[in-house]
């Protein structure tokens, strides 16, 4: 699926990336803080108090802001980062994209399963397609998404759906228009971009 920095709604803020140097909606990036113990923390939710330090929601950016020292330069002071940062980033967005997915189940504005799936997708009540990473190629090609820019989430495996629908496995979901699946969206497309891929799937999480 596209980045979610790729669209720009007027008046959305916009931050530089201190490892691509380049500006763009706040959407598309990750915003990191220096916690009370001078160690960076990622601010998944843009919440936390204190100056933020922003990375475009992208691997190879991630990792090179690690690799140069970029938080550092960027807080204008000596920090120490998290073992793993990249991985736990990764980590946090998988997570926030499972509760957002099982909170739009619990507020009944998600649906699993070819059947009802195809039946909201056919209706116009479906704002965005779920697929699993991992699915059959030809099975998921008997649905298409809306055609809207953000309808279409492919970068969680069958068991991480599973895991907001209470299954231990699905290959189709699909949200309705509101709130929870505008957050869905936006942290599905960093995940996206965060994620190793490997041959063209996400790999298996265990």
């Amino acid at each position: 699926m596209g980045r979610a920095g790729a669209r720009k709604p007027d008046g959305e803020p916009e931050r530089r990336c201190i490892a691509t140097g380049e500006v763009q909606p706040k959407a598309g990036l990750i915003r990191f803080v220096v916690g009370p113990d001078d160690q960076i923390v990622p601010d998944l939710a843009a919440k936390l108090p204190g100056r933020g330090i922003w990375v475009a929601a992208d691997r190879d950016a991630l990792e090179l802001a690690v690799r140069k020292r970029l938080f550092a330069r960027a807080a204008k002071r000596q920090v120490s980062l998290p073992e793993g940062l990249v991985d736990l980033v990764e980590a946090g967005l998988l997570r926030r994209v499972v509760e957002g997915l099982s909170l739009a189940r619990k507020a009944g504005q998600a649906v699993v399963g070819y059947e009802k799936v195809k039946g909201w997708l056919d209706s116009g009540q479906a704002a965005v397609l779920v697929q699993a990473s991992d699915g059959s190629e030809r099975g998921k090609t008997k649905l298409r998404p809306p055609q809207r820019e953000g309808a279409y989430i492919d970068c969680l495996t069958a068991r991480e759906i599973g895991l907001a629908f209470g299954r231990e496995h699905v290959i189709h979901g699909a949200l309705a228009a509101g709130g929870l699946t505008e957050r869905v969206v936006e942290d599905a497309a960093k995940l996206s971009g965060v994620r190793k891929w490997i041959g063209g799937e996400t790999p298996g999480k265990g």
